[in-house]
Order: C-alpha cells, then structure tokens, then sequence
C-alpha cells in the first residue's frame, strides 16, 4: 500500500466525520461548546479541532511535497473550526499521489520540550499520524456527547452508510 492510500482516503473519512460533528455542535450549543473539556486537565473542542487539522498537515508536510500552510486557528466560531477541517480536505484531495515519499523513508521530528521521534514513513502514517486524528475526533466526539449533543455511532461513522442494506423482511 502506498503512503497516500494509507493516508488520503481514512484521514479524508476521519475529517468528515468531524466536520459533520461540528455541524451538529453549531445547530446545539453553537460557538460555546468550542470551550468544553472532558476533564479539566484535557484541552477543550477547538484544540482538538486544531489538532487533528495539524496532525494531518503535519503527515502531509513530512511525507509529500505539500507546501500547506493553514491559518492561525480560529479558537471562537465553529464556522472557522469547520473551514479549517475544509481546507484539511481540500489539501488532502489535491495532494498528488505520486508526490508522497517511499514507506521506508525516515520521517524524524522533535517537540519544543525536546522528545525526539524517528521512524519509517509508513509506521508514521499509520502509528503516528493517524493514531493522533482517530484520537483527536473521538475525543471530539465525546465532548459533544458529554455536553448533551443527541450523537451516536452513526455519526461516528457517516462514511459507512453507503455500505448499509435493509434487514430482510419477516412475514
């Protein structure tokens, strides 16, 4: 499997789903509910937002030849949390397949505190990068739920309805 089908179709997925989140949290709580934690030691909805945004820039950054450069984060309107989920996937879709590094190349990066990381492409896209976005969304997730949004799994996994069949009929 390349690096962008590993990458592409299961972040573009991820990314939906939390643009579709958000949609409800602006019809139910609107720009208020971007303050919520589920713990007071967890970052609220808008940095989770942020971060699965910049967990996916960041894959794209390390592993292509992607220049994007998103804005600063808008932490105050849902609107501006679902045009960076947006610009996310419109970045994710233009990226050209052929642009993205080997799976075996060494992707390698460093935190301010100074934690160091360094791995194969693939491991990265599949250990790191998305690890980190599958986290950020549930954790999204769970906030809205936790602050009274009527959500469930299908929400969780919109991606999946086409796949759905009615149950047979009994007679």
């Amino acid at each position: 499997m390349t690096l962008a089908e590993q990458l592409k179709t299961p972040a573009d997925r991820l990314l939906g789903t939390l643009d579709g989140l958000l949609a409800k949290a602006a019809e139910n709580g609107g720009d208020a509910l971007l303050g919520e934690r589920l713990a007071p030691d967890m970052l609220p909805l808008s940095s989770q937002v942020r971060i699965a945004c910049d967990q996916i820039s960041a894959a794209l950054k390390r592993t292509s030849d992607s220049k994007i450069m998103l804005p600063d984060a808008d932490d105050t309107t849902i609107a501006a949390a679902r045009a960076r989920v947006a610009k996310i996937r419109e970045a994710l879709k233009a990226q050209d397949d052929t642009s993205f590094v080997a799976p075996d190349r060494e992707v390698a990066w460093s935190f301010p505190n100074g934690m160091a990381f360094a791995m194969p492409a693939g491991e990265y896209i599949g250990g790191w990068a998305l690890a980190q976005l599958y986290f950020h969304v549930v954790t999204a997730y769970a906030i809205l739920r936790a602050k009274g949004l009527q959500i469930g799994k299908q929400d969780y996994m919109t991606y999946m309805a086409r796949y759905a069949k009615a149950p047979p009929q009994t007679a």
